[in-house]
């Protein structure tokens, strides 16, 4: 089971890495895009969805950490094949919340660092007492 709940919250750190370094690159997406579609080009509302769609991921700013992020949620449903779902759920859904916030902050996001980090005490906390039991 320690094993398990090693797996568990290095799934959690990925994707709370990862949900960060997304959020970055889809506002790099989001400032190229502004820059470079004329304000009328919405005509053709199919090909212009499927363009803006092939350009994020093709924003390696955005993709890279996408594709680690799958990565991670492939190793999840293989750590669920040997651990009860009780348990690998939350400690995977609340280290994943609190390495969000942690690595939006090392990133600069705005944040109320006080609030992030006394939340990221109480997820730390709630994980160790499923761990625990």
């Amino acid at each position: 089971m320690e094993r398990d709940t090693q797996k568990m919250i290095a799934v959690g750190l990925v994707w709370g890495a990862t949900n960060a370094l997304m959020r970055r690159g889809a506002l790099i997406w989001d400032q190229t895009l502004k820059s470079s579609l004329p304000p009328d080009a919405t005509h053709h509302r199919f090909l212009s969805s499927l363009k803006k769609w092939l350009n994020l991921l093709l924003t390696w700013q955005y993709s890279v950490p996408f594709l680690l992020n799958l990565s991670a949620s492939a190793a999840f449903f293989a750590i669920l094949s040997d651990a009860p779902i009780s348990i690998a759920v939350p400690v995977t859904n609340a280290t994943t919340f609190a390495a969000t916030a942690v690595f939006g902050m090392a990133l600069g996001e705005e944040t109320r660092v006080g609030l992030a980090l006394f939340g990221t005490l109480l997820i730390v906390l709630g994980v160790y007492i499923c761990i625990m039991s």
